[in-house]
């Protein structure tokens, strides 16, 4: 029998990459809300890897509680993911866990919809590679963490972007439920003004200089991989407070972002 594999979380996205590794052969533990991660810890001391695919907010309640015995065989998921994620926790200094970067959504009742191949990086890259492909859900294998934070920070500008934008746009009533590919080619201003504010923050989160052009460009390419994806998600307001409360701390003064705000 393959190694165990855990995973953290039985949501939509989750179960994805379940069906995929339970094609692989590798027998599961979910843990649900609630589980102790201890207890699983040492019922199945030597996984080959543990999948976190819970809700961004519940995060970093996991991380914290990660048993020794799991924190080199990470494999993490979530949006708006930066290095800094995991890097705050004694473990995370020296152990890089797997990320990949999700470019396919999963809703209830759907099948997954794929814009683009994730990119996906680290020791158990192969593994999340071949469990996607049974599935028939492209992903790419990335060369070096410096290639992982670009592709990290490109998916953070687009969720962002897209988000904020609609949420401006259904407020102002110039649109509503508007798709990205309505943003891009009637509202291309908005989009680029509320991405170049985004991609500020994420200098100041990651301490680095980007290529604007670049980040942008990576964004459109995703837009064109489903035009008639909706820019605003259930999440859009919380993820502009969490940007505006990022701005402040790291006092930037984020003009078009306050002003979709106010609104």
């Amino acid at each position: 029998m393959k190694q165990p594999i855990v995973v953290i979380g039985q949501g939509e996205m989750g179960s994805v990459f379940a069906r995929g590794l339970l094609k692989l052969g590798h027998p599961l533990y979910p843990v649900s809300r609630g589980t102790s991660l201890k207890t699983t810890a040492q019922q199945v001391p030597n996984p080959l890897l543990v999948l976190v695919a819970v809700a961004e907010n519940d995060l970093h309640p996991v991380l914290k509680e990660i048993p020794d015995a799991w924190q080199q065989r990470l494999v993490l998921l979530q949006n708006e993911l930066l290095p800094k994620d995991w890097q705050q926790y004694d473990w995370g200094k020296a152990i890089a866990p797997t990320i990949i970067s999700v470019w396919f959504e999963k809703k209830k009742g759907q099948d997954s919809k794929v814009l683009i191949p994730s990119p996906v990086y680290g020791t158990h890259a192969q593994t999340i590679h071949d469990a996607l492909a049974t599935l028939d859900i492209p992903v790419t294998i990335l060369k070096n963490s410096e290639q992982l934070e670009l592709e990290l920070v490109i998916k953070n500008v687009y969720i962002l972007t897209t988000n904020i934008s609609g949420l401006a746009l259904e407020k102002m009533g110039l649109e509503t439920a508007a798709t990205v590919d309505t943003l891009w080619q009637k509202h291309q201003n908005l989009a680029k003004t509320v991405a170049n504010e985004i991609i500020d923050i994420q200098e100041t989160l990651t301490g680095k200089t980007f290529n604007r052009n670049a980040l942008i460009k990576g964004m459109h390419t995703a837009m064109l991989g489903d035009p008639k994806h909706k820019c605003m998600g259930r999440s859009a307001s919380a993820r502009l407070g969490r940007a505006l409360k990022i701005a402040k701390d790291a006092k930037l003064n984020p003009v078009q972002l306050l002003k979709i705000a106010s609104a």
